[in-house]
């Protein structure tokens, strides 16, 4: 009896507790910690768990399973189609490149007063928001021999008999297709930069013209300091999408003519040939190299903008020093 009147006592203590205003701010608390960290291990973790598992199995999407141990990771290195398409990552890495050099410059030039910069913003946003299948379709006609493109190029006076095949040879095609990703993609970087830019203070760039500093050394000490957070994200995520890049090669050319890049081969593996295990190892593969990657941009931007930052403290200094000199001499007028 003293037992349930003890259990008794609890409940009812819990559930006076509940009704309070404490207890019900700690129960919502805890209720939307749990339930999104449930569906993220449910729906993330689990799966990728079951995907490391699968890497160590030879098997199919049904029948049985056979233990193969590291056999899988090592098909990935020693296949030419599975590791060798990680080359074509570096002719996505190169547009990145220009892509990021492209939004950064005319990030610059569109966050000081231009007429129509608004317009134009929205024109090089535009291809961000259209579908990557779309788009796909949209290019393939675009590089299809004696359609837009080559049609283009005959109106500046080139022969069609003397242009390449945008998409068949293969000294051109994966350029042709990340000249694709760059026109999708610049748009939202650009974006960002105009973004983070807008943010600087203006005193830093009426102080700096006091000192005489012209566009690119404003941009050199004051704008790209000031943004190195955006810069370092924009790269990070330009670097692991050149690692994973899916739609352009699928959509326009399937992969065909030496255009298969990484994603599209695990694919052709997972789903066409049934080695669902070799394409589980190629995406854990993928997944550290992404990792490794990342953790190397962030060691060198790092090292790069603490450069930058001792050098903007110098200029800050001198600038600081000029400025009491001028309200010196304009005081004594």
């Amino acid at each position: 009896m003293a037992a349930q009147a003890n259990t008794a006592g609890t409940q009812k203590g819990f559930l006076q507790w509940a009704k309070s205003r404490k207890g019900q701010q700690v129960i919502i608390i805890l209720a939307f910690m749990i339930i999104p960290l449930a569906l993220l291990f449910t729906f993330t973790y689990l799966p990728f768990g079951e995907m490391v598992g699968y890497s160590f199995y030879q098997m199919k999407y049904v029948g049985k399973k056979t233990f193969v141990g590291w056999k899988n990771y090592a098909s990935v290195f020693s296949r030419k189609d599975c590791f060798g398409a990680l080359k074509l990552s570096l002719y996505y890495m190169g547009g990145s490149i220009v892509q990021l050099a492209l939004a950064l410059y005319l990030a610059t030039i569109l966050s000081f007063k231009v007429k129509g910069g608004n317009i134009f913003k929205g024109f090089m946003f535009f291809p961000y928001l259209i579908n990557g299948i779309a788009i796909g379709f949209i290019f393939k006609f675009f590089y299809t021999r004696g359609f837009v493109f080559d049609t283009v190029l005959q109106w500046c006076g080139f022969q069609l008999d003397n242009l390449p095949y945008w998409l068949r040879d293969q000294r051109i095609n994966n350029i042709s297709l990340v000249g694709t990703s760059v026109w999708r993609y610049f748009g939202q970087n650009m974006v960002l930069f105009i973004g983070a830019i807008m943010s600087v203070d203006s005193e830093l760039y009426e102080a700096a013209m006091l000192d005489g500093a012209n566009r690119f050394a404003q941009f050199r000490y004051i704008i790209l300091p000031s943004i190195k957070t955006i810069v370092t994200l924009n790269v990070i995520l330009s670097i692991t999408g050149s690692l994973s890049a899916f739609e352009p090669p699928y959509v326009i050319t399937s992969g065909a003519n030496g255009t298969g890049t990484y994603f599209v081969v695990m694919n052709e593996i997972a789903h066409t040939q049934q080695k669902v295990g070799l394409a589980s190892a190629m995406a854990v593969v993928l997944l550290l190299i992404i990792f490794a990657a990342t953790i190397l941009q962030k060691l060198f931007f790092k090292y790069v903008f603490r450069n930058a930052e001792d050098e903007d403290f110098g200029a800050s200094a001198r600038r600081d020093k000029k400025l009491a000199k001028y309200a010196a001499r304009k005081a004594g007028r």
